[in-house]
């Protein structure tokens, strides 16, 4: 923040108490500070004056200082360079600019945040790839041997059925299915190791801890976006909003030369006014409203959100029963559409909810940053719940959760109807990958398209009322973070689905931006970027510990299959951990471990991340408080009234802020003997 810094006259009043106390206190700090002069927010002479109170005449700076300022100068440097060049090269960066500026930065989020999931889906695939594949090829697995001598005592049949065997032999049907891949590295079946002891790379911990590490990653880089775009009004304050005369008369971008450019760049400053307007109307009728008004708006959103609420207990009872009907009933005559079933119901779950929000939530009348994202949190309870229940209904028919089977009592998971129960789950979230892709591109083309044509090509009352899709930014946000969901859920079912869901994703973004500009019309209620990414980010995080928490009791409880996998003569899949320990370390590291791994050592960690946690809160409040102190002294120096009087002399010409309030550099820190400084924010 620019400083203002004034010399005192011999007829003024004495300079406020801690004025210059506060001079010498930031001047002490910039020469004892390591921060590169360049990035401190002062004139060039004044960057000089810092540089010569920090290097005095007459003192030498060392071989080593030197060095490392020359290396420090290179490497930031060449991290210029290399952010120069990731722009200029960056993935979708001319369509994302051409998006932002016609439809606003609303619009352009969304398919930012198509850039980022396939960023996490291509390092996902780049650590299982690493650490699972390329060492299973290079170590070259064992056959698989003969299957295991063991009898289920199954009602109704003496053995166990082959269900792996395809019912149908069309090779278009078996891939859309995912049994075509059975015997592929695609599902877990397919992999195979030999025993610990005789080798000095275990797969079977590499395969356990990937998922694990991939998703402790796509948490960290979740939040790290999550941080960084918190809306701007969170650290400035609620009352805050920019003025409007510097979007004004510093908006245009006086480099463009281009036809096309200049006419993205209009509209994009277009949009911007839009929004602010938007938000001043919503805002001054918000003041407007009387006692009465307030009590009418407060019922009627309790009856809407009450309302949207029954609508999401109703369809996750849907996907619960169409779930475990799939999975019970498997006719010959009605195998093709129960295979289905479950994508199905829950694609039009997920079709019908958002439009059904979007109408209720627009009859409260709100902002339009407070409609998308309270849309966006309904939708986020109707994608979240349909997948949880899914999740709950498939493990209570494969897993036995909540019922009584004799295979369930004696193997752990529903033996007599899925021999290979990982190869079932695995399918099952395959086919709803697939069924989610191939929506979107049917929607597309066979929806918008012919609706716009049918628009463009009739004139009529109920033509002008149909009119073009309507871009819903919440809608396809959830589809894609759906999706996503899916792709971590199956990490350990189905390792390479981060692949399928790369490709999916990449040929979305293509499909979604031909949607846009071509069948499309974007919203007319404007929205802002910076208030909506971070509620993306709050959605995909929710979506990641969904996907968690199935996962880690998976690994942690449940009996694996008896014959296919990686685990199949374990427990379960975390008992590997406590062998390989007991197998490589030695005594005391073992003794460590069970030492890190009990109660006597999570207490205390316990209360020292409590007592971070309060540092952390503590400065945070600090800082808080100093930022509302900085915007009452920014407020105070706008005003004329607080100025200082028009005798007071200002700086001389030629010299810097901290030269006039200081001197020379030889000035010793008690302000020496000239006049005494006047410092004000």
């Amino acid at each position: 923040m620019q400083r203002q810094w004034s010399v005192q006259a011999p007829g003024e009043p004495e300079a406020e108490p801690g004025g210059e106390e506060l001079c010498e206190q930031e001047m002490k700090r910039l020469c004892l500070s390591q921060q590169p002069v360049r990035v401190l927010p002062y004139a060039m002479m004044d960057k000089r004056f810092i540089r010569q109170l920090r290097e005095p005449e007459g003192v030498k700076t060392s071989c080593w200082q030197q060095w490392r300022r020359r290396r420090q100068t290179a490497g930031r440097r060449l991290g210029e360079a290399a952010r120069r060049l990731t722009r200029g090269c960056g993935l979708w960066e001319g369509a994302l600019y051409e998006i932002g500026g016609l439809f606003g930065t609303g619009i352009q989020s969304y398919f930012t945040f198509l850039r980022f999931l396939l960023l996490l889906n291509l390092l996902t695939l780049l650590l299982t790839s690493s650490f699972v594949l390329l060492p299973l090829v290079w170590l070259r697995p064992p056959d698989p041997g003969p299957a295991l001598n063991f009898t289920l005592q199954c009602p109704g049949s003496g053995h166990l059925p082959q269900t792996g065997v395809s019912k149908f032999n069309n090779l278009l049907w078996n891939v859309f299915t995912g049994r075509a891949f059975n015997n592929t590295y695609l599902f877990y079946g397919a992999y195979r190791a030999g025993p610990e002891s005789s080798s000095t790379y275990s797969i079977r911990l590499a395969y356990l801890l990937s998922p694990l590490a991939c998703l402790l990653l796509c948490f960290c880089g979740i939040l790290r976006r999550m941080v960084k775009g918190l809306p701007q009004k969170m650290f400035l304050g609620q009352d805050y909003r920019s003025p409007l005369s510097a979007k004004v008369f510093s908006s245009w971008d006086f480099c463009i030369r281009g036809q096309e450019a200049a006419t993205i760049k209009r509209h994009e400053i277009s949009n911007e006014f839009k929004m602010e307007l938007e938000e001043g109307r919503h805002l001054l009728l918000l003041q407007q409203q009387t006692r009465a008004q307030r009590a009418c708006h407060l019922l009627t959103y309790l009856r809407v959100n009450v309302l949207i609420g029954l609508l999401v207990v109703g369809a996750i009872s849907a996907i619960f029963w169409a779930t475990k009907y799939s999975q019970d009933n498997k006719e010959e005559s009605l195998f093709l559409l129960l295979q289905y079933l479950p994508p199905g119901v829950i694609a039009l779950v997920n079709f019908l909810g958002p439009l059904l929000f979007v109408f209720l939530v627009q009859l409260e009348n709100y902002p339009p940053n407070t409609e998308v994202n309270l849309t966006l949190i309904w939708c986020v309870v109707l994608k979240l719940a349909s997948l949880g229940m899914f999740s709950f209904s498939l493990g209570q028919t494969v897993l036995c959760i909540g019922r009584n089977k004799t295979s369930c009592e004696s193997y752990g998971y529903n033996a007599c109807d899925y021999q290979c129960w990982e190869n079932s789950v695995g399918e099952e979230l395959y086919k709803l990958s697939i069924f989610n892709f191939l929506l979107t591109v049917a929607f597309a083309f066979l929806v918008s398209l012919p609706r716009r044509m049918l628009v463009e090509r009739f004139s009529g009352r109920f033509w002008v009322w149909l009119d073009r899709e309507e871009f819903l930014v919440p809608k396809n946000v959830l589809d894609i973070v759906e999706g996503q969901t899916v792709t971590w859920m199956g990490l350990f079912y189905c390792p390479l689905l981060p692949l399928l869901n790369s490709i999916f994703i990449f040929l979305t973004f293509y499909i979604k931006k031909y949607t846009l500009l071509r069948n499309s019309r974007a919203s007319p209620r404007r929205f802002r970027a910076s208030s909506s990414i971070f509620f993306f980010q709050l959605v995909l995080l929710l979506g990641l510990l969904l996907a968690a928490v199935p996962l880690g009791y998976v690994v942690s409880s449940i009996r694996s299959s008896w014959d296919c996998g990686l685990f199949a003569n374990y427990s379960a899949p975390w008992q590997v951990v406590p062998e390989l320990v007991a197998l490589w370390l030695p005594a005391p590291s073992q003794r460590i471990l069970y030492y890190l791994g009990s109660h006597a050592f999570s207490f205390p960690l316990l209360i020292l991340l409590s007592l971070v946690l309060t540092v952390c809160i503590s400065q945070s409040q600090a800082s808080s408080r100093a930022i509302r102190r900085l915007r009452k002294q920014l407020v105070w120096s706008r005003c004329p009234s607080c100025r200082h009087p028009a005798g007071q002399r200002t700086r001389p010409q030629g010299r810097g802020v901290l030269q006039a309030s200081s001197g020379s550099p030889a000035t010793d820190w008690s302000g020496g003997t000239g006049s005494p400084t006047h410092c004000r924010f």
